[in-house]
């Protein structure tokens, strides 16, 4: 079983992190992990969201602003000290991005969970600069926590929708899928999305035929069914799928008829050109899913 020990969830007091500090609670509560809250607070200070009370001074100093940051914090983390999750409350200044990154690195985080903040159009697509730079360069996994605005994922997950490539990174997704679902007794659909025909290929037309498709899609399936374990079988019924065309839009299709409350699945390697682009397929799929998706690298 995957273990997650550590948690890091930064939240800047939106909806977005309200509602990603939610499944940072419940993931927390399953696998009894510690969970560490940063808010990276700017200087000059200054409240990029409304807050409740919150005092309306355009800027001032961090030691000013702590103190009632911190009383914010600890109301919105009363919910986890509730259910017995052991909390960190952490506060950092500067660059928010870097700031999260390296205290992902020093908390030892197996898992950072972070809302997103587009709500459409060109705001949805480029998911909030802060999530952007921390979804490329982080080296844990992250889970990534659409608005309730956009969302109708509910806690907890009861199911889970996880796209295999046969890649090292999605292999460990897969790992990562089951286990969560072992945790939220979870029904969890694996899928395979078989690129295919490749455009331009001039040999396709010949081989291209329904029996040729059929050979093909029932190695996929067996391929695919070899990685469940019988144990994954004992607690859960797994389900697996075979699809053909662009792996993004496959998944998203078999997402929106499934309404999964959550998408796990791997970004292959992290040469220059996957960290400006995210893994191509993970990035459009983060982008327009209607629910959370975890995605992890393995080299």
């Amino acid at each position: 079983m995957v273990e997650i020990r550590h948690i890091l969830c930064p939240i800047d007091f939106s909806d977005a992190s309200h509602q990603a500090l939610e499944h940072a609670v419940a993931i927390a509560k399953w696998y009894g992990s510690r969970l560490a809250v940063l808010h990276v607070i700017r200087s000059p200070f200054t409240f990029e969201q409304p807050i409740r009370d919150s005092p309306r001074s355009k800027s001032g100093t961090r030691e000013a602003a702590e103190p009632f940051l911190r009383e914010q914090l600890n109301a919105w983390l009363a919910p986890a000290k509730a259910a017995g999750v052991t909390t960190d409350e952490l506060f950092d200044d500067g660059n928010a991005a870097r700031r999260i990154l390296e205290r992902a690195t020093s908390v030892g985080a197996d898992l950072m969970i972070l809302g997103t903040h587009g709500r459409g159009g060109i705001e949805r697509f480029m998911l909030g600069s802060v999530t952007e730079k921390v979804l490329r360069k982080a080296t844990c996994p992250v889970l990534t926590v659409p608005p309730p605005s956009l969302t109708a994922a509910k806690l907890p997950y009861k199911r889970l929708l996880c796209p295999v490539d046969f890649s090292v990174s999605s292999l460990a997704a897969l790992r990562f899928a089951l286990s969560i679902g072992k945790e939220s007794d979870a029904h969890v659909t694996v899928l395979h999305v078989l690129d295919w025909p490749p455009e331009g290929e001039l040999l396709v037309e010949r081989f291209d035929t329904a029996e040729f498709r059929r050979v093909v899609e029932e190695q996929t399936r067996a391929r695919l069914e070899a990685l469940i374990s019988d144990e994954a079988r004992t607690w859960s019924n797994p389900e697996t799928h075979v699809a053909y065309g662009k792996p993004y839009r496959q998944i998203l299709e078999l997402a929106q008829r499934e309404q999964p409350d959550l998408i796990v699945m791997g970004v292959r390697g992290r040469n220059p050109i996957d960290l400006a682009l995210f893994g191509s397929t993970a990035s459009h799929v983060v982008r327009r899913a209607s629910c959370p998706v975890l995605t992890l690298r393995r080299s």
